[in-house]
């Protein structure tokens, strides 16, 4: 039979996912289980930056121009700690054998490194505005 790779390219397969049994081709895409992690990510995000949207500059008393920064950085961060659930759909513990794959902790570290060089050092190129330790900290949080 067919088998379906469940996360990314840059990920090795596991034992859990060796000991799986093969799935046919009518078998979905998208299981019940990334449904469930789509939707509520999703849906987490999708709040945050609307709240972030209309009540930013308000609720950490920015600049619109701030404020599109944390917006921006926070939807990124999101984005990388997002990585971190794909790779384990139905474990606890989604930190679980990360030292052995320095790929995946390759690509995270230069998204999170370029993401920073955005914010801070790119400002005419990507638009934002620098960020203070607490603005980085919020974006993180909320992430």
């Amino acid at each position: 039979g067919h088998t379906r790779c469940i996360g990314f390219s840059y990920r090795e397969p596991t034992n859990d996912l060796m000991k799986n049994k093969p799935v046919g081709r009518t078998a979905p895409l998208i299981t019940n289980v990334m449904w469930r992690n789509l939707l509520a990510q999703a849906f987490y995000q999708i709040s945050v930056l609307l709240v972030l949207q209309f009540r930013g500059r308000s609720i950490f008393g920015v600049t619109e121009r701030v404020k599109n920064t944390l917006i921006f950085n926070t939807f990124v961060l999101c984005q990388v700690f997002n990585e971190f659930n794909a790779r384990s759909l139905e474990k606890k513990n989604v930190f679980r054998g990360l030292h052995k794959n320095r790929l995946f902790v390759g690509i995270i570290v230069v998204t999170v490194v370029l993401q920073v060089v955005m914010v801070e050092f790119l400002k005419r190129f990507a638009d934002t505005e620098r960020l203070n330790w607490g603005q980085w900290g919020v974006c993180i949080a909320i992430a």
